[in-house]
């Protein structure tokens, strides 16, 4: 690790320009760079921007509505930041014994000791669903740290130590370490979960929990120090208040997002890239025109090409997460899902969320999987039965209603939820999901629901590797190791399949069991229900299900979602 003092003269930090700046000449230079410094300046930036007193009336916002405010950019000093960075490097450096420090790597001690210093200067208080709490200035200036805020911390404090093999390790709601030589050594060093149990200085997955989605199956996005500002960049949150946003902070992070983005370091890091995916669209106003600080027009990446919009940003997340994360992360899919659903590409968003079903099938459901939850109760019990209500009255009537591979998507949609429902502690379909799901079964005529060509293999295993995507499935998802897009949009890719009959396999005994019912020509509602409320013959697992996950689950390679 440098020394900072070569970051002097971009002081005082007072506009977006200027943070750019500082990313950049860390980013065209061949030194690592110092976590610590960078959480700082972008804590203080977002901590300042984000206080009401700072703000003005608010406005809408661009096509993807809602309303923001603007706020009077700070001026950070560099004194402030030095002083603050060098309150950290003594804090770690003087609750550290010498001996926890020998040797070329960092041990488990070493990892669980530098937690105990985070952890220990923080207020008794828990801060999961607070906002503006993952950066080190907030550590600093108010003792307060988020889950993911925690994690990071512990990473910039073992390379302070000179510890550079420790190493942000990234599901898509949690935050632990990796260490060690090879790398693949695992460290839990922040809380998770409403009991906030300590569980600093275990390994990370082990048991039933390395079944569970937090955990994403030995899957994480292990970042690099680059990659570590990526997260650092990912995790800003513009959120004023539940309904507004501060523009500055949205559009620094979306300049940030766009700059890692040009130098590659968001190739292997779905989260971020359903992240700038997501803040695109709400920075790009009604005309299509994106406009920086009244005056600077970026519309290219730094080598002169047209920048690709949020369609395109969401179809390589999804590539990153198949081509490096065995596609065992939901959320590039809920990201592409939505963009469908926002500009009323319904038949698109179905097989998005059906992708999404596909993924968390893979996972045993655990009370720590609320986000998660949430995401798939909001699909299924309010945007589904929202579009379904308005598609089947007037002129849209004949539209996705009338089409089977609708049907079969929402189908491999549900038999994901199911799966992921067995060998779970805790059922997931209570009543509020069968009524919005049987409702939505009931609206497609027997004629169509007849067209579909339904396999079931409720035995099959659901942790081998992802099988190739069924024929409903969107092409322009496809696995591909081309980085090339595909020419077809993704309208003429399903135009092109419509005369096949659609297929789909369901995987869980619920979905299983409910074929006749499903293709009955009048559809018994009541019947429906109680199937798929009724507390399930759920496996549990086997204790070879049960065992820790190898030493080298975590290892390659090399998250978390934006609070919005």
């Amino acid at each position: 690790m440098t020394g900072i003092s070569e970051y002097k003269h971009l002081f005082p930090i007072d506009s977006i320009q200027k943070v750019y700046d500082l990313f950049k000449q860390q980013l065209q230079s061949d030194k690592e760079p110092d976590l610590a410094l960078f959480s700082i300046v972008v804590g203080a930036v977002e901590n300042n921007l984000t206080n009401a007193k700072n703000t003005t009336g608010e406005k809408d916002a661009g096509v993807s509505g809602g309303k923001f405010v603007h706020a009077q950019f700070p001026r950070v000093e560099w004194a402030e930041v030095a002083a603050l960075h060098e309150r950290f490097v003594a804090l770690m450096r003087s609750g550290v014994d010498a001996k926890l420090l020998s040797g070329n790597y960092a041990s488990r001690d070493l990892v669980k000791r530098v937690a105990d210093i985070v952890w220990n200067s923080l207020t008794r208080s828990y801060y999961k669903d607070r906002a503006h709490l993952q950066s080190i200035y907030s550590f600093l200036s108010g003792n307060k740290l988020d889950c993911f805020g925690v994690a990071f911390a512990v990473t910039a404090g073992c390379q302070v130590l000179g510890k550079q093999d420790v190493h942000l390790a990234l599901s898509e709601d949690h935050a632990w370490v990796v260490f060690g030589e090879e790398g693949t050594d695992t460290a839990e060093v922040t809380w998770h979960g409403k009991g906030n149990e300590d569980k600093r200085g275990r390994s990370v997955g082990e048991g039933v929990s390395a079944r569970s989605w937090l955990y994403v199956a030995g899957a994480p996005v292990v970042c690099s120090r680059v990659m570590e500002l990526a997260a650092l960049v990912s995790s800003i949150n513009p959120t004023l208040t539940a309904t507004t946003d501060v523009h500055e902070v949205a559009l620094m992070q979306h300049r940030l997002l766009w700059l890692l983005y040009d130098y590659g370091h968001l190739d292997t890091y779905p989260m971020a890239l359903g992240n700038l995916g997501d803040l695109h669209e709400y920075m790009l106003p009604a005309n299509g025109i994106m406009e920086y600080e009244g005056e600077e027009l970026i519309t290219k990446t730094l080598n002169g090409e047209p920048r690709p919009d949020s369609a395109v940003l969401y179809a390589q997340a999804i590539r990153a997460s198949r081509t490096h994360y065995g596609d065992r992360h939901v959320y590039p899919y809920t990201f592409q899902g939505g963009y469908y659903h926002r500009h009323k590409m319904y038949k698109e968003a179905f097989h998005a969320w059906a992708c999404a079903g596909d993924v968390i099938r893979h996972y045993n459901y655990s009370r720590d999987d609320e986000e998660i939850y949430k995401e798939f109760a909001e699909i299924a019990n309010e945007l589904i039965p929202q579009l379904m209500k308005a598609e089947s009255s007037g002129h849209s009537a004949r539209s996705i209603l009338k089409d089977p591979e609708c049907f079969a998507a929402l189908l491999r949609f549900y038999d994901g939820i199911c799966k992921w429902e067995e060998g779970s502690q805790t059922p997931i379909l209570h009543i509020g999901w069968a009524k919005p799901l049987v409702s939505t079964i009931s609206k497609f005529d027997a004629d169509v629901r007849a067209q579909v060509h339904i396999i079931c293999n409720p035995d099959m295993d659901s942790n081998s590797a992802p099988s190739t995507p069924a024929p409903t499935q969107p092409v322009d998802d496809a696995p591909d190791p081309s980085p090339v897009l595909p020419e077809l949009s993704v309208h003429e890719q399903l135009t092109a399949a419509a005369n096949s009959r659609p297929r789909v396999t369901l995987h869980s005994h619920k979905m299983a069991a409910l074929r006749p019912l499903l293709l009955a020509e009048r559809l018994n509602t009541h019947a429906l229900q109680l199937q798929l409320t009724a507390q399930s013959q759920l496996q549990r697992p086997s204790p070879a299900d049960s065992a820790p996950t190898p030493a080298n689950a975590n290892a390659r390679a090399k998250r978390a979602r934006r609070d919005r």
